[in-house]
């Protein structure tokens, strides 16, 4: 049997494929793969963006195994380091992730895409949270996608099961581009190298800000910006990166970012 999820690596950039016909339904023992590729992703300063995908041309990833659920893979909360797919709950996870929806995305699937910060998706795809008929709650999505898109179409998702196409999705607001299903990876490696060539430690301070932010109110967080309270404002505020990005703005030059 082959590995359930492919890893390559080029350059600073990180690609995961969810490979496990024939819906790319993702069981326990995948969870937890996913948990320690993207921990050790988060971990290394060698990388600086993933982009997550599919095999296969039908389908991103189905969710939660069900066949794998009635056989008995039990999970009693511990779905492995960051939660299901790895992503959705892992802790100070500061780097991009693209995520490329290459065909069906539901689910387990689709938190997992809401997980990552850029969404591309593929002319084909589709995206439902269809737990609602099989008794159970989609319970990321529950907490993730009233906040970002309407609540109307939201719990529309959520209570009905209602399937989008591509273009409604994108509408909606959480797809940012719609590709040729052969485009898609091309334009996923275009955008990850487009962001390797960024400042990492502003990237980490943007998520943390984004992250940390969410249930402050606006002045809270601000306050907390300022006196330099977010750990990876302070060390952005405190780097060679912030002086070099100065410097090579009255060189009129293009930075050299060092992560440091």
């Amino acid at each position: 049997m082959s590995d359930p999820i492919r890893t390559r690596q080029a350059g600073t950039v990180l690609e995961v494929i969810i490979d496990r016909p024939k819906a790319n339904a993702i069981d326990l023992a995948t969870s937890r793969a996913m948990g320690l590729i993207f921990r050790d992703f988060r971990d290394d300063p060698a990388l600086r963006v993933a982009i997550i995908s599919g095999a296969g041309e039908k389908f991103f990833c189905a969710g939660w195994d069900l066949k794998a659920a009635a056989a008995g893979d039990t999970v009693d909360g511990d779905y492995g380091v960051g939660g299901f797919g790895g992503l959705q709950e892992l802790r100070d996870l500061n780097k991009p992730v693209i995520c490329a929806v290459n065909g069906i995305c539901c689910g387990g699937g689709l938190e997992i895409a809401l997980s990552a910060d850029l969404i591309l998706a593929a002319e084909h795809a589709t995206f439902a949270l269809p737990e609602i008929r099989s008794g159970t709650v989609a319970d990321a999505a529950s907490v993730k996608l009233p906040k970002r898109i309407p609540y109307h179409i939201a719990m529309d998702m959520l209570l009905t099961g209602r399937w989008l196409d591509v273009h409604e999705a994108h509408r909606w607001g959480f797809v940012n581009e719609i590709l040729p299903a052969d485009k898609l990876m091309e334009r996923a490696w275009d955008l990850a190298h487009l962001l390797e060539s960024g400042p990492p430690l502003v990237y980490a301070a943007i998520k943390e800000i984004v992250r940390e932010s969410e249930g402050s109110t606006f002045q809270t967080a601000m306050n907390k910006i300022t006196k330099r309270q977010f750990a990876t404002v302070d060390r952005l505020y405190s780097s060679e990166d912030q002086l070099e990005g100065a410097r090579a703005f009255a060189e009129k030059r293009s930075p050299n970012w060092k992560g440091r």
